[in-house]
């Protein structure tokens, strides 16, 4: 076993199809105790990388570790230390939820009082204690979802690896997921797919971004926010001489290029672009107080994680839009 600290080690990684690459030269690791989104529009790889992870299909090339075992030779091992949920999860609809899940544990190596109580368990930490004896079948999408839930949490595995687990919940539920992912990182590692990106903002503590099978950006949000904070924009709305307020801007050193519009009344709306991405609020608002001139606005925009997935994931040039 590995004693480095990864719970996943992905190096080189390659899986073609034929005539298709899904994943070319994938590369990164995942900390013990790490909940990492995997996020890319449809094609990116990342189900394949998942299912490669996961041990449900085998790599092309390259090499994959979970918790320092080859996910080739040591398969059955990587197994027992995984839980996966797949995007369209299958489950056996004909049969009722508590009974499922047991089945699911039974196979997985739990039996007598272990089996009962981590079924109890993954029941009601998934919110399935009031459906236990309904057939799946006539389940909804989203319990459906908490029982593929259940399945893969039910052996207390190391490394859970969930694609899209939040398609077809409502808010709600959407909410009580995320409070139940979070808690489980402080047990697990979790690496998770999802395209709502606010919920992986609010959950993951670091993100890799794929596009066309390889990963474009991994760092935390935050990191990833910094690197673009050279393009965000002071906004500051104010009464005043529009001829003062272009002299005002053109003399601070601390601005690199500057909009005005007006708005209504006497204000203007100055959109700022500061030098190397500079937060100069404290200088504007001291500047402003000194000429008497009256404050509206005075705000600092900020990329989301929305924002940085889009630009990361843009096509760079017209040819790979085709």
């Amino acid at each position: 076993m590995s004693g480095n600290g990864y719970m996943i080690e992905v190096s080189n990684l390659t899986k073609r199809y034929a005539g298709h690459v899904a994943i070319s030269n994938l590369s990164f690791t995942v900390e013990r105790g790490e909940i990492v989104g995997l996020l890319g529009p449809n094609g990116a790889g990342k189900s394949t990388t998942m299912r490669i992870l996961s041990c449900f299909m085998p790599a092309t090339s390259g090499t994959a570790r979970v918790a320092g075992l080859d996910v080739f030779h040591d398969a059955d091992e990587v197994r027992r230390r995984i839980g996966f949920m797949p995007e369209n999860n299958p489950l056996y609809t004909e049969m009722r939820v508590r009974e499922y899940v047991k089945f699911r544990a039974r196979i997985k190596g739990l039996y007598g009082a272990k089996m009962r109580d981590r079924v109890d368990t993954v029941l009601q930490q998934c919110g399935l204690t009031d459906v236990t004896k309904k057939m799946i079948g006539v389940l909804s999408k989203g319990y459906r979802q908490r029982v593929g839930l259940a399945d893969a949490l039910v052996h207390e595995p190391e490394l859970i690896i969930l694609d899209e687990p939040t398609i077809g919940l409502d808010p709600d539920q959407i909410r009580s997921v995320r409070q139940l992912i979070k808690d489980l990182g402080k047990k697990h590692t979790v690496l998770i797919s999802s395209h709502i990106l606010p919920e992986v903002e609010m959950t993951c503590s670091r993100v890799l971004i794929m596009r066309g099978g390889h990963i474009l950006a991994a760092d935390s949000p935050a990191n990833l926010e910094k690197a673009l904070s050279h393009e965000n924009q002071i906004v500051v709305e104010l009464a005043a001489p529009i001829e003062d307020l272009t002299i005002c801007w053109e003399q601070m050193a601390e601005v690199e290029h500057f909009d005005i519009a007006p708005i209504d009344s006497d204000y203007f709306r100055c959109s700022l672009t500061p030098v190397n991405g500079a937060d100069i609020r404290p200088q504007i608002f001291n500047m402003v107080k000194e000429r008497g001139w009256t404050l509206r606005e005075l705000s600092r925009s900020r990329y989301s994680l929305e924002d940085i997935y889009v630009r990361v994931t843009r096509p760079q040039s017209e040819e790979e839009l085709y």
